[in-house]
């Protein structure tokens, strides 16, 4: 255990605290058994060390440890936790917890049995904590971390202090927003920057090689966190690794079921549950018409990439202009408010709000007799009469 301490303070050494991430103050609540899942590279990892600097007492009642760690081949989590418990351990930060097999029971064995320690644990977005994960559902706290929203890469890149916005506030005060937001930055001047760097934090700290690693990433989510969870054959991955490629040049994708169940010789419900496991770990997002009444098994009405910089690792052409708007408008508010495809117009936003998105010139025809029907325009900074501007809808969150 001294290893695992020394590596720990190693690790709370290089870890800054110059932007924590807004999650982090549902950390700070008594909760015994927290987990955050996330995908690969939107900072799991980060968010627990900081908050064990910023908020935890840095001795041996405090321990962070990876179970990629060679130790827990031989070592099990249970025992190790006993021994924390006997030095006086009190908070133990368990990273990566998908890479350990027995996971789910075995913390819920150190839960029930060591009643004064207190666990968070990071994992794979894939993670399904429910009722056939050894009664966790009952004990644990689940929260998912996801990528950098605009808002958040304008704070962290550029040293600013934006707010979040509500949907309504956006609707209501959209000149307003746009003048405090302007007067700080030219929001146009980095939204093309955001767009092909900015989900994922560890752009920041090195952008040459960034769409390369994603694209890895990607691949590494498939064959990986996707396959430990799923039995998939080596056609399967190599089916879901081509999909998203042509996702990257044809989003919004409108699946045809029966065609792609014929292309890789297997059922429909086998090709819905591929696109259910490619959402599980944030790489797709599915939209529907309806917003209630969706079962497992059907189909979704269109497809995405789960953000603009997958479009750009993953595409081996110059990425669309409109799918990266709709994308980029999915990819923002899909994470504050329910959103389904709409009849007439684009999106549907909360059964209430109809949203139209195009470029500067976009018309209002398609919509002009809905109500509460807005032009999310890309190319302004300033709302015109029903057209709002697309980038403020990466201040949701």
């Amino acid at each position: 255990m001294e290893k695992q301490f020394e590596y720990f303070n190693q690790l709370i050494q290089a870890t800054s605290l110059y932007y924590i991430r807004p999650l982090i103050q549902f950390l700070e609540k008594p909760n015994r058994l927290v987990g955050i899942k996330g995908a690969r590279g939107v900072g799991k990892t980060t968010l627990l060390l900081q908050y064990a600097k910023q908020s935890l007492p840095l001795d041996q009642s405090t321990l962070y440890i990876s179970l990629d760690d060679p130790l827990f081949l031989t070592h099990s989590l249970v025992d190790f936790s006993s021994d924390f418990v006997k030095y006086g351990g009190r908070t133990l930060l368990i990273d990566e917890v998908h890479r350990y097999p027995s996971w789910s029971r075995e913390l819920k064995f150190i839960y029930d049995s060591h009643p004064q320690l207190r666990i968070i644990f990071t994992g794979s977005s894939v993670l399904h904590i429910d009722s056939s994960t050894a009664d966790l559902s009952r004990r644990a706290v689940i929260r998912t971390l996801y990528g950098l929203s605009f808002r958040e890469y304008l704070n962290w890149n550029y040293d600013l202090e934006l707010k979040s916005y509500t949907l309504e506030e956006i609707i209501k005060s959209s000149n307003t927003i746009s003048h405090k937001v302007v007067g700080k930055i030219k929001p146009l001047s980095v939204f093309d920057e955001y767009l092909k760097l900015g989900y994922y934090p560890y752009s920041i700290e090195n952008s040459e090689f960034y769409l390369e690693k994603l694209r890895e990433t990607a691949r590494i989510a498939i064959e990986s966190d996707i396959r430990s969870y799923h039995e998939l054959g080596p056609d399967m991955v190599l089916f879901l690794i081509k999909f998203l490629s042509i996702l990257a040049d044809s989003v919004p994708f409108i699946p045809n079921i029966s065609k792609l169940s014929q292309r890789i010789g297997t059922s429909r419900n086998t090709i819905i549950k591929l696109l259910h496991l490619l959402e599980d770990a944030q790489l797709i997002h599915r939209l529907y018409r309806q917003s209630s009444g969706i079962t497992r098994l059907q189909k979704p009405d269109k497809v995405f990439l789960n953000d603009t910089n997958l479009m750009h690792a993953l595409s081996w052409s110059e990425v669309n202009r409109g799918a990266l708007r709709e994308t980029f408008f999915v990819s923002q508010v899909r994470q504050a408010y329910p959103i389904r495809i709409a009849s007439q117009g684009d999106f549907v936003v909360n059964d209430k709000f109809t949203f139209e998105v195009g470029g500067p010139h976009k018309k209002q025809y398609q919509i002009v007799a809905l109500r509460h029907a807005y032009i999310v325009a890309d190319g302004i900074e300033y709302p015109v009469g029903q057209k709002i501007p697309l980038w403020q809808f990466g201040l949701v969150r």
